[in-house]
Formats: C-alpha cells, structure tokens, sequence
C-alpha cells in the first residue's frame, strides 16, 4: 500500500490531478469485477513452453496429408476456423486484469495504476466475504476481554458504563418498519451468533442438541475456533444460525415474485420455516447472487477493436438501468467500443448496452 501511495502520488505530479483521478474512478467503478474468484493454474515455464509447442508441431507434421489439402472447405469448417481465431479463446472473469493486460491504448503508467486497483481488490475479496464473521469476531472478544478484565477488578464502573453504551449503539438491530432499519447490521448477528455458539456449547437445550449435535455441550473456545477458521458468511449462517437467534431477531422470509401482484410470507417461526428463514439468509450474503456475473466474451481484433462483455442473469435478473453509466467506465479504459449483452439462463440475449469512448 505504500508503494500504491507512493507511484500515485508521483503520477499526480507527472500527468496532473484530473488525468489520474479520471483512470482511479474508472478503475474503482469496475473493483469489484477484478478479482479472480478462483484459483488459477500455474503459468508454464518458458522451457516447458518451447517443448509442448515441439511436441504439437511434431504432432501435425504425422497428419499432414497433401490430398486433403486440395479439397473445397465446408461452410462448417470455415464457422469453426472463425471461432478459432476469437480473442479471448474462453470468456475471462477479471476484467481489470484483461484490460490492463490488453488495452489497446493505455500508457505503461496506466497500466500500472490499473494493476494496483486490481490487486487492492484481491485483497479485500476475502474480506468481502467475512463481513459478519469479523465484525462478529472482533466484538464477541471485545465484549468478552473487558467484561473479564472488570470482573477481575482492573475496570472501574465508570470505565465500564462508558463502554457498554459504545457497545450498545455498535451491535443495535432496529425492527422492520424502524426509521433507522437499513438491513441486517453485520455486528449485531455476528457478535449474536459467535455469542450463541458459546451458549450452546454451555448450556445447550433440548432444541439446541436437535439442531446442532455436534456442538451442544462441546469446548466453546475450540468451536468457535473452528467456525472462524473454516467459514464464511455464506456457509456460517447456514451452518450455526440457531432457532433461538430466528426468535430474537423476529426473522422470517418474504417470497417477492414479479409474476404475483401481492408478496407472500414464506417462511415463519415453525421447524421448516427454520431451515427456510436460514437457507435464505444465507443465500443473502453470497457473492455471486448479490453481484452480477459479467465477462469478457471478445474482441474485434480485425474490425473496430470494440470490446464485448457478456451478462449472465442470476434467475433472469435484469442489470440495473444505470449499466450504462458503468460501461463508460470500462469504455474509458479499453480506449474504444464497449458492447454488454444480457443472456438468460437459456443463452438468449435480452438486452444490449452499447457505448464509445467519446460518450463520458
């Protein structure tokens, strides 16, 4: 981070304010799409390269027949000589690092601010990913340390109200229907959650010991231990919300389908409604349902150099209208053309967004 403070700064300095902020809001914009969400195979060495390209040319020199040679193409074959000239062969996830790797018309400076976003971005990825975790880790022992330290008596009273309200205001969950409600605070269920591990590792109920047998009554240290080190939000919520917590947090779900004119209370305080209330909860906080699924698809490397991204809808979900803006984004970095198609699940596009450099 240093060294990203420091390159940008000297860029400031050596291109001017407005040319650096103008690539930093561009790069920002399209953050969350320049992360690799899975792990890539490693890069081959140049030696292992010089010796597979020997192998495939030994390869084709066997199969050379001259006799085919002279026959007319098929309309087919000519199809699957085209695709094979397609850039990029697959559709690529990362959209920083394409375009850092392939813009056209990017100074090196770019490039490297480019990079620099991008490998911010890897970097909080996990984070993204942990958000009720952390926020819950961090006040279950700031809660569980000062409550220790005033028992043994290193805490004064005064110490410990002027904490508590702090405390208080951090982990708040205000009612459905409240002013103040913006959603489900990510202290409050993770500090509740890490809290009620405990419990049921203490003093586990009859429900307790249905819903979670492998728990009830076990170590809490090594429990929680083992929950902050092998989860994320996603898979801890689906694994250790407890009916309990449901109760306290008066959880229940919504089915909101545009095909029905009313909305419909799915799933309520009962045990199937449970697992519902859970199951939906935790699909909230996953990642690839919260944020669109846009790729790469190719390029017109002989034609205008336009860029084309592609949308895959998450159970026919349409992008916000305000695409269009963010393509200016991307168009902004590519240096030419940027097209979007929408696909359904069926591989049928819906829409089309088309925008130029020149449209900021």
């Amino acid at each position: 981070l240093v060294y990203a403070k420091n390159y940008v700064t000297d860029c400031e300095e050596r291109h001017g304010l407005d040319a650096v902020e103008e690539l930093l809001d561009s790069c920002h914009a399209l953050m969350n799409h320049g992360v690799d969400r899975y792990r890539r195979p490693s890069r081959k060495s140049l030696a292992q390269e010089l010796a597979d390209r020997k192998d495939r040319e030994a390869y084709a020199q066997q199969q050379v027949n001259e006799m085919w040679r002279t026959l007319p193409k098929r309309a087919d074959k000519a199809a699957e000589e085209a695709q094979a000239r397609r850039f990029p062969e697959e559709p690529q996830e990362n959209l920083l690092y394409f375009i850092e790797k392939n813009a056209p018309l990017l100074e090196p400076w770019q490039r490297e601010i480019v990079r620099i976003v991008r490998k911010v971005a890897q970097y909080f990825y996990p984070q993204r990913q942990t958000q009720v975790m952390n926020e819950g880790w961090a006040t279950f022992w700031h809660h569980k340390l000062l409550n220790t330290m005033y028992d043994d008596g290193y805490l004064t009273d005064g110490m410990m109200i002027e904490w508590l309200k702090s405390h208080t205001n951090v982990v708040y969950q205000p009612r459905v229907g409240d002013r103040g409600y913006s959603g489900i605070n990510p202290y409050a269920l993770g500090f509740a959650m890490y809290t009620d591990i405990k419990r049921i590792c203490e003093r586990p109920t009859d429900e307790d010991r249905l819903w979670f047998p492998d728990i009830a009554g076990k170590d809490w240290l090594e429990t929680i231990d083992h929950a902050m080190r092998n989860f994320k939000d996603e898979s801890f919520v689906g694994q250790y919300l407890s009916p309990n917590l449901m109760r306290e947090f008066r959880f229940f779900s919504i089915l909101d389908d545009e095909k029905d004119e009313e909305l419909e209370v799915a799933a309520i305080h009962d045990d199937s409604g449970y697992r519902r209330v859970r199951e939906a909860l935790s699909h909230q906080y996953d990642l690839g349902a919260r944020e669109p699924n846009i790729q790469v698809w190719s390029v017109n490397l002989r034609g205008d150099r336009s860029l084309t991204l592609r949308h895959a809808q998450h159970n026919d979900r349409p992008l916000h209208e305000g695409a269009n803006e963010v393509l200016k984004h991307v168009a902004r970095l590519w240096g030419f053309g940027v097209h979007l198609e929408s696909v359904n699940g069926a591989g049928e596009v819906q829409r089309r967004w088309s925008v130029t450099p020149t449209a900021q």
